[in-house]
Order: structure tokens, then C-alpha cells, then sequence
């Protein structure tokens, strides 16, 4: 599992810096850099550990993806008046995602056992009773049927009920698609120094997940705010600042959903055949693929159209009124990441550990190199790569220019 030098923390970052900025207003007047008992878990949120002697806050963060589970140790530097800094992060990640497990969910302590004794030999042990341990999944349980999830869920609380970190009955939840989106956007912009001053003019956010996709940006145009549905404009504060963004999940138009929907496959377990028909292959490419702990045989479809242009209207009908466009968005700066930074990093569109600059037209003529060479097309996960040209070229079709972290 690949990890970018900073596009893998910022969701989770997100999540934490949310739930930190919660306990400052909650805790407003304590100082940062006091010791302080927890509270009993009854009696509201517990404050992230300040380790005695030193102006630090520790929080564990589980990022529970539709295709694998990762651990995030944050040290925070805190001073007086000042916003919270990222003094340091570990990160672990294991395969599979926690929804691999619906059927039979007390196998997935294991591998988050693993994770927490991560955990544990990351933090100061006089600073693990302080420490708050929280694990929100994201589209792999959104996707699962109620009681499935519950059960996962369920098996994770007790899991971090038996740990030396501290956590409650909310400390494990399946998050909210325009959450995840509006975390993600603010991690962005904390990192870049925009969430700092009320003057500074923000970036846009793109997330490309397994199982969902989201964007979010700062709307300049009272036009994108009025004509929006009412629950893609959220406002919050942070830093003393009132933000409204534009925001939307997506729910089964992440990489690996999108790519099932384009097969002619269902996100549920398959009543007859496994094989598949692609697209976005040639007629005489052939090969297996593993999602949600199914095996399909996938095969090129049968000679015709060219294939970019089959695949490309094939990933079009995927995305036909799913998609709602957003004409601001053509001139909003994005920073994208998770499977479009993967992807763009496959097809040597930027560096693994700079990042870079990319244009959607870069997706989409490297989805045309592949129709040429099947055998890398296939390596390279082309049909991936028009699902996100078409994903995006839908979206932004003025849009040139997008950060890759």
C-alpha cells in the first residue's frame, strides 16, 4: 500500500484537528500546556493527552478504508494563542479494509491489534491513559448493510475498551461522506497556512477513495451558494473564522466502486457468475481482480469501438446524473490526493515523493497511451484513469490545473 509523504495524514488530520479545536472550546479555560486529569468518559469528550513537562497533545487516529485500515500517531505542538502545530506522525497501514471482515468481524482484531502496538511504542506510556484512540470509517461500511456494520463497529470499541488508551462508545463511528470532505478540506488548509489568517483566500479539496469521492472549496460566487442544493453549502468556525464551503460525497464513485459499476458488477456478494466484462480493455487482454473479498475473471470486450472511446462512454453512463456539476469549480485551485495522487504517480505524471502539477487533460491522454499497449493499460489500471478524467472532466471541464500532494 502506497503512502504519500503528506496526502495519507491529511483526512485523518482533519478529523483530528476538528476534534481538537471541540476540546479547546470545551476546555477553553484550561491552559495548553497543563497537566490535567481526564474526565470520566461519562462527562464529555476526553482531552487529548499533554504529556507532563512538555507543550505536546498526542491523539491515535484509525482511517478505516473501504480497502484497508491505516493508524495515524500525531504529536502536536501546542502554545499559547497560537494554532496547533504537527510536530511529528508515525503511520502503519494493513490490508484488507474492515468491511473484508462483515461476515466475520471478530477476525479483524487481529490486525488492529497490530496497529495499536504501533501506538503503543510511539507515545510516552505515562501519556497512554491520556490518549485518545478514534477510528471512523469511511465508504467500506457506509456500503455495508446496518447490521454488519454494527457488528464491526461493535468489535472495535471493545478492542479499544481493552487498550491503555483512552476511548468511549463515539470513539468508533462510520463518518459521514460531507464530513470526510469538509475534514479533508480543512487538513488542506491548515497545512498550506490558509486556515491561519482570515484574509487568506483557500483551496479546493478532491478525494479520491475506494468507495466514495468528494469535493469541497471555499464558493466565492453568491451564484454557486444560492443554486446549490442546500446540503452541499455548510458553514463552521474555526480559528476565530466563519468558513462556508461548497461540499459532496459521492458515495459509490470511489475508484474501486466505479470501477465494479463500469464492469456491470453490484456492490454485493455475487449470486452466479464472477466474470466481468471490461470496456476499457482490449478484446484480448484478460485477468483477475480481488474487490470486497470477491475474485472476478475480467476480459476485454469484443472487437469494435476503439477502446478509449468505449470505455470513456461507458464510464459517461456510470456517471450520467450522479454528477452534479459546479460551474465555480473551473477556477478554484485543488489540491487532489488518495487514488488520484496513486494514479498520477503510476502514469509518471508526477513524483511519488514531490508531487507535482497535473492537468485532467493529462489523465485523459494517458488513458490513450494505454489503449495502444494493452499490457501496460491493464499494469497502470487505465480504466481507472478514465473513470477520473470522466469523473472530472464532467466536474471541471474549464478546470487546467490541479495539485497533486
Amino acid at each position: 500500500m502506497k503512502r504519500p509523504k503528506l496526502a495519507v495524514v491529511l483526512l485523518l488530520l482533519g478529523v483530528l484537528l476538528a476534534y481538537l479545536m471541540f476540546m479547546k472550546r470545551h476546555y477553553g479555560a484550561s491552559e495548553p500546556d497543563a497537566y490535567r486529569a481526564p474526565p470520566p468518559p461519562q462527562r464529555g469528550p476526553a482531552k487529548l493527552a499533554v504529556a507532563p513537562g512538555r507543550n505536546s497533545q498526542f491523539g491515535i487516529m484509525f482511517d478505516a478504508g473501504s480497502t484497508g485500515t491505516r493508524i495515524h500517531v500525531f504529536e502536536f505542538q501546542m502554545e499559547r494563542n497560537e494554532a496547533p502545530k504537527l510536530a511529528h506522525e508515525t503511520f502503519r497501514a494493513i490490508e484488507p479494509g474492515l468491511s473484508a471482515y462483515a461476515d466475520h468481524p471478530e477476525e479483524c482484531a487481529a490486525g488492529l491489534t497490530e496497529l495499536l502496538k504501533v501506538a503503543e511504542s510511539s507515545i510516552p506510556p505515562s501519556s497512554w491513559t491520556l490518549t485518545p484512540v478514534v477510528l471512523k470509517a469511511t465508504a467500506g461500511l457506509r456500503l455495508l448493510d446496518g447490521a454488519k456494520a454494527k457488528h464491526l463497529l461493535d468489535t472495535v470499541r471493545a478492542l479499544f475498551t481493552d487498550s491503555p488508551f483512552l476511548s468511549r462508545d463515539d470513539s468508533v463511528s462510520v463518518m459521514d461522506g460531507t464530513d470526510e470532505g469538509i475534514s479533508a478540506w480543512i487538513t488542506v488548509n491548515f497545512l498550506t497556512g490558509d486556515l491561519h489568517s482570515p484574509d487568506a483566500s483557500t483551496v479546493g479539496m478532491l478525494d479520491l477513495g475506494g468507495g466514495s469521492t468528494q469535493i469541497t472549496f471555499s464558493p466565492q460566487d453568491e451564484k454557486t451558494i444560492q443554486t446549490s442544493p442546500i446540503d452541499h453549502i455548510r458553514s463552521f468556525r474555526m480559528f476565530n473564522s466563519t468558513h462556508t464551503v461548497y461540499t459532496h460525497s459521492y458515495l459509490g464513485l470511489g475508484l474501486m466502486s466505479a470501477r465494479l459499476s463500469v464492469l456491470g458488477g453490484i456492490e454485493a456478494p455475487p449470486q452466479g457468475s464472477t466474470e466481468l466484462v471490461s470496456p476499457c480493455l482490449a478484446p484480448e487482454s484478460s485477468g483477475s481482480w480481488e474487490h470486497a473479498d470477491v475474485v472476478y475473471r475480467v476480459t476485454g470486450q469484443k472487437a469494435g469501438e476503439p477502446v478509449y472511446e468505449a470505455c470513456r462512454t461507458k464510464v459517461e453512463k456510470v456517471l450520467y446524473r450522479k454528477v452534479v456539476p459546479v460551474s465555480e469549480a473551473a477556477d478554484v485551485d485543488f489540491y487532489a490526493f488518495s487514488y488520484y495522487y496513486d494514479r498520477a504517480v503510476d502514469l509518471g505524471l508526477i513524483g511519488e515523493e514531490t508531487g507535482g502539477t497535473v492537468r485532467v487533460v493529462d489523465y485523459m491522454e494517458a488513458a490513450k497511451r494505454g489503449e495502444t499497449s494493452p499490457s501496460s493499460c491493464e499494469r497502470k489500471n487505465c480504466s481507472s484513469t478514465a473513470n477520473q478524467s470522466g469523473i472530472r472532466n464532467i466536474h471541471y471541464q474549464n478546470m487546467s490545473d490541479i495539485q497533486g500532494i
